[in-house]
């Protein structure tokens, strides 16, 4: 498979050597919006195409976790359906998240991707090896990241990160193969 989206030598080594991918959930793998109903429970859609590829991409021996501003009992359960153990929820400081997760297991700062949407993201995108925002995100995010994705957040961007980093550790094709 070609490299996904045409991504540079650059990206592709700097996704070679990705470990943990981070997450942000709301305009990452939602599309943003909160819905509420009148009792006040929240819901949220996620696409399909994105929890394969996290599940893709933890079978592939990458660790996936989240990290979001808001405390939220649908993405707590939405993470445990695709196994992602690290779902760090209620940081407004995404550091002290990220610093928890990269102690724990153990890796460096090039060895973590962050994926998000604005200005909470930036702090770790200045900090993750592999910084990416998706294609809408806030400009000011998008100016900090290393890549962008071409979908939004909610609508495949996660399917994309999980597929560049698979491709550029040479697991991609045999996930994928498992489906033909």
């Amino acid at each position: 498979m070609k490299p996904p989206f045409g991504a540079s030598q650059d990206i592709l080594n700097r996704a070679a050597a990705i470990r943990l991918a981070i997450f942000d959930v709301d305009g990452v793998l939602t599309d943003g919006t909160l819905f509420f109903d009148i009792q006040g429970r929240e819901y949220k859609g996620f696409h399909t195409q994105d929890g394969l590829g996290i599940k893709l991409l933890h079978e592939s021996g990458v660790k996936v976790a989240v990290i979001s501003g808001r405390q939220s009992e649908i993405v707590q359960r939405r993470m445990e359906s695709l196994g992602v153990k690290h779902c760090f929820q209620g940081f407004d400081d995404k550091l002290e998240a990220f610093g928890r997760l990269k102690t724990e297991l153990g890796l460096c700062d090039a060895q973590i991707a962050h994926v998000g949407d604005d200005l909470p993201d930036v702090p770790l995108f200045r900090r993750a090896g592999l910084a990416v925002a998706v294609a809408d995100a806030h400009p000011c995010a998008a100016e900090q990241a290393h890549w962008l994705t071409s979908r939004a957040g909610g609508a495949g961007a996660a399917r994309e990160v999980c597929d560049l980093i698979m491709h550029a550790q040479g697991t991609l094709d045999a996930a994928i193969a498992r489906f033909l």
